[in-house]
């Protein structure tokens, strides 16, 4: 791929705001000790993964609360969010970064979850794509450590060289995530796809929940 056309995958939009104080100053603690890219990426996914907190009840059907400077302010957010976060990290990191999603099955959804959502497939599964010794690597930061662990589900590792997505077994080998379709990375995030699947199942004013809900 060429400089040119990676050049789109450095540049800032209104979600991946790496043009934002605060996504810079942490993308630079976090990478100011590296020599590599590579180190860069992995330093960068590590802090999403464990320092962002999983919550599902962060979606939103508003653009901004998708932005990566609310993100890292909050310390929270859904698959889609941490990959916007992680994405922008990385461009501010100097590295080219883009998103990924996918349509995905999760065999491990919580009992509430399923029996409120009525399946278990979900459509927009968000990750992150970097551009590392030239070629493109796929990180999922999706659930911290912590809850991973509670679930008994592995955790994602990610050594900047292969694909870090998703695992398809738990730690008992049962049946965890299934790639169901792959979609084509995105530059930017695709708001309006992603609202009208959000409206759809949450409405038309859900905003993400701040504080924990009885």
């Amino acid at each position: 791929m060429s400089d040119f056309e990676l050049k789109k995958y450095l540049r800032p939009t209104f979600t991946i705001d790496c043009d934002h104080e605060r996504v810079i100053k942490c993308a630079r603690e976090l990478t100011n000790s590296c020599s590599s890219d590579r180190e860069k990426a992995v330093n960068l996914f590590y802090f999403v993964r464990d320092s962002i907190r999983y919550n599902m009840y962060m979606i939103s059907v508003f653009e901004e609360d998708f932005k990566a400077s609310r993100v890292l302010k909050w310390g929270k957010g859904y698959c889609v969010q941490k990959a916007v976060l992680l994405t922008a990290l990385g461009r501010a990191a100097g590295i080219p970064s883009r998103l990924l999603f996918a349509r995905i099955r999760n065999y491990k959804v919580p009992p509430h979850i399923l029996e409120w959502k009525k399946d278990n497939i979900f459509e927009d599964h968000g990750y992150t794509q970097f551009y590392i010794d030239g070629k493109w690597v796929c990180a999922a930061p999706t659930f911290d450590r912590a809850l991973c662990d509670s679930l008994g589900v592995p955790a994602v590792e990610f050594d900047g060289r292969s694909d870090a997505i998703l695992p398809e077994k738990d730690l008992r080998g049962e049946p965890y995530i299934e790639y169901l379709e792959k979609y084509p990375p995105c530059d930017d995030l695709p708001f309006d796809r992603i609202r009208a699947r959000i409206v759809r199942a949450w409405g038309d004013d859900k905003r993400p929940w701040l504080e924990k809900r009885k």
